[in-house]
Formats: C-alpha cells, structure tokens, sequence
C-alpha cells in the first residue's frame, strides 16, 4: 500500500445542488474541503420538467478548475434519470426529471405485460414511479428515443463529456430495474419482455474501473496538466455514501440522510421474498458485492419544500420551535407517494392531518416537529421491517448525510428505534467518492479498511435512545391503523 498523499476531486451531484471536492488521502489521513458549489436548478420547458444539463456540466467544469491539480476524479449522482445520444454522440435534449409526469400510468401498463410479483423477483427493486424501467416505456413512442443509439445515466454522461469514453456503472445500473442483483448483470428476460434494446446502454463498470482521461479540451478549459484520469466510483450517491458508513464489526442498519432517507441494510445477497416486495424494499448493488437493501423515504424534501413555502426563514430557528412543539401530536406517512410532487407542502401535511383525524399542525414549528416525527417513525418502520424480512438484526443504526446537521431528528430516530444512533459523516458520498478513487491507486484496502480510516479521521456522534418505545407504536398504530 502506498505511503504517498494523494488529492482526488469527487464530483458530487444531488438533486437541488453541486459541488466539487477534493479529497486528500494518505494512509492515516483523510482530509475533505470544498472546491466549490452550484445550484442544480430543474426548468419546466412546455414538454415537462427537465435537468439543466448542460449547465451542470460548466459547473464540473468550474469546480475541476477550483480544485486545481488532482491525480483523479469520480462522479456521483441521484439515479435513474438518462440521457440519450445519437449516432454521432450528441445529446438528444435535455435529460427529463424523474418528478416529471410522463411515468404517471406506467407501471400499470408494465405489470400488464410482467406482474408486479415476477418483476421484482427478477430485478428485486423496489416500485416508483420513476424508475428506468418505467421511464424507458413512457417514452416509447418519442422521437428523442426513435433516434438514439446510445444511453448514459446521468454520471456516465458527464464521464463521457469529459473524457469521450462510455460506460454504464454498476451500482446506478441497479436502480434502472434492469439488472439482476443475483447475477450484477443484465436481465435480458426482463428487457425482451418489455421491448427494451439493452443494446441502448455502453458496458457495464465496476467502482474502481478506470473511465479515462481528461480531454485536451477539459484540460485547457479547466488550467489542469494531464494526463488527469477519471475513475469509476460508485455512482450512485447512495453507493458511496453507504461505503463510507464508518461501521467496524458491528451489526448496523444505515440511514443516508438530505432530499430522500436511504434506510436499510448491507448484506450480501438480495432479499426477493414476496414480503419484501409487499413492503416495498430495494436491492440495489454496492461496492465488493454488497447488496444495499432499503426503502426510500421521501426524507428532508417534504422540510425542504416547507422552507421554500414560506420564503426561506433560517434553519436553525425552525428547529428550536420545533423542539418546543408537542411530540408526536400529527404525523404523517413519509413515504406517500402523494408528497412527491413539489408545491404547497404545508397545505398537504396539514390536508394529511386532517383526513387521518389527528390536530392539524399550524405554525411553521409544529409542521417541522410534525416532519421530523414522521421522518423518525418512517426510519423506525423501516430499520424494524428490513431486520424482519432479511433475518439481519442489528445493534446500531448509522446515519449520513446532510442530516446528520440535524441533531433533533438524529435523536428522533434513536428514540423511535430504541436503537443508539452515529452521526456522521455529514460529506458521506463525496468520501466514498474520494475512498474508490483512493483505493483504485492502493492507498487504502478493503471497504473494512475505507471504513477504519473513516471512523479515525471523521467527527462523529452517538445519541442514545431516550424516552417511551410505546408512543412510537402509538402512533404507528395511527397510521397504519393497526
């Protein structure tokens, strides 16, 4: 294993924002700065609601540029959402939203086809509404999808723009639910079923493949000296947020925390059972052949669309109102699909409320406490149901992410899963980012090794469960109606 400090540039992209970081690594140290940030801004054109892009791209650009000199870079990025080449290798539009509406209808008119049951014992992933699959038939009958010879995810596309070389990575793959999670392969079965043309998507890569080098146009534009390789990590921000859960031997559930909850566990084969599909449960790949099981939850979106109602007041002092408020008065399901489109998110947790019976939150701290209660209970059911329909208990629960700034849900959901609760850390999938690219140049083992450096190197937090189990069932029970 090398004994040299290297500096390695993760290009980290979420859905409202996107940064560039740079990450430097040595054997007994990891360090994580900022190179810069920009805003990651859907347009809602006549056709739809669609990613801008190209204006994603100049800020990759821009942030390659901040980092200055690096011996890598990897990209990362929410999943499912593609774009789509011609013969010649350009774009055919701007790639569309997975908020867009074109999949309304869609999975009904699939399960037609192949049955909801046989689907997910093939592919193991669980239903929404935007997933690859689904978003592939809605667009069927488009001309983008009549013309195009090649299809790249999102980080795969940005990859290509900077080195001119294709590949479709693993872990991102997984969520298209077009792969085999037994086999980390394609499952032709399913695609010929469908009339999907796999032909459509570049070879498969692994986190830690080599993705090529920067072009001569990046390098000028961007002041670096090449040559500037690109590596392949784990693509999809929840893969490399998961590697860098700092977990020793411990039995852990993780939370990876911001716009959605991840919340599940790592094991190494899927869970296909009947039950899980009921319980709406994802087999998503990760990185050594790990399989990330989890449920999505709609997470700190339904916070962050609050905020944006109200016209943006200060954090901090929503939470502290929060604080004061009754708990678990109202909660609402975290997870219903009816949260996920944006706009007027108080009027619709309090809409929720009202049709469920329970007080109706009114001022903008009792909507938060009502939130992060939800958001708690939701982490609760679902670290409770994962443990169940894997046979996996735990003894911890690990959360990530942007969250992880939120010390009033970090101890809302130690309470609700009687579970104690590490903090940290808060830049999860940029270290994961930087820890394959590390890797990839053997300046760290294993993913057990990533994970030790982690939990040397990185501040955590441990809340301990306080409080009366039996007001979380309570209230479960008002939801469910159990």
């Amino acid at each position: 294993m090398s004994t040299a400090v290297k500096s390695y540039a993760a290009v980290d992209l979420g859905a409202s924002s996107g940064r560039v970081m740079v990450g430097r690594v040595g054997p007994d140290s990891l360090e994580l700065t900022e190179a810069h940030r920009f805003v990651n801004r859907p347009v809602r054109v006549p056709e739809g609601l669609r990613w801008d892009i190209l204006g994603l791209y100049a800020g990759v650009l821009d942030g390659l540029r901040a980092a200055g000199q690096v011996d890598s870079a990897g990209i990362d990025s929410w999943a499912v959402d593609y774009g789509l080449l011609d013969a010649d290798g350009a774009l055919l539009g701007n790639p569309v939203h997975y908020r867009d509406a074109r999949t309304e209808g869609v999975a009904e008119k699939v399960w037609a086809t192949m049955p909801a049951p046989e689907l997910y014992a093939a592919t193991g992933l669980q239903y929404a509404p935007f997933n690859t699959l689904y978003q592939l038939v809605a667009a069927r009958s488009t001309g983008q999808l009549a013309h195009a010879e090649r299809l790249l995810l999102v980080p795969d596309l940005l990859a290509y723009w900077l080195t001119g070389e294709q590949g479709t990575e693993l872990t991102n793959a997984s969520t298209t639910q077009l792969i085999d999670p037994r086999t980390r392969d394609w499952s032709r079965d399913v695609a010929a079923r469908l009339g999907i043309d796999l032909g459509l998507f570049a070879p498969l890569r692994q986190p830690g493949d080599p993705a090529g080098v920067l072009r001569p146009e990046v390098l000028e534009e961007t002041g670096l000296t090449g040559p500037v390789p690109v590596t392949t990590v784990g693509s999809h921000d929840t893969a490399s947020a998961v590697a860098a859960v700092p977990a020793g031997r411990e039995r852990f559930a993780y939370i990876c925390t911001g716009t959605w909850s991840l919340a599940g566990l790592e094991l190494s084969a899927p869970v296909l059972s009947e039950a899980s599909r009921t319980a709406n449960f994802t087999n998503e790949l990760g990185l050594d052949g790990t399989v990330r099981y989890l449920r999505n939850i709609m997470g700190l979106w339904l916070l962050q669309e609050c905020v944006r109602a109200w016209g943006g007041p200060e954090l901090g002092g929503l939470l502290l109102d929060a604080a004061k408020a009754p708990a678990l008065r109202s909660v609402v399901d975290a997870g219903d699909a009816a949260f996920l489109a944006p706009g007027r998110m108080p009027e619709r947790i309090a809409e929720a409320c009202r049709a469920s019976g329970q007080p109706v939150p009114e001022s903008p701290g009792e909507i938060t406490r009502c939130i992060l209660d939800s958001l708690a209970l939701a982490h609760r059911r679902a670290v409770e149901e994962a443990q169940r329909l894997a046979d996996h208990p735990v003894d911890v629960v690990h959360i990530v992410g942007g969250g992880t700034r939120n010390a009033l849900l970090c101890q809302l959901t130690a309470d609700a899963c009687g579970l104690p609760v590490v903090a940290g850390p808060t830049e999860a999938a940029a270290l994961g980012n930087v820890l394959v690219q590390a890797r990839a140049h053997g300046l760290v083992g294993d993913l057990a090794g990533m994970r030790r450096l982690l939990t040397r190197t990185q501040p955590l937090t441990r809340y301990e469960p306080r409080g009366d189990i039996a007001r979380w069932r309570e209230a479960e029970a008002r939801l469910t109606g159990a």
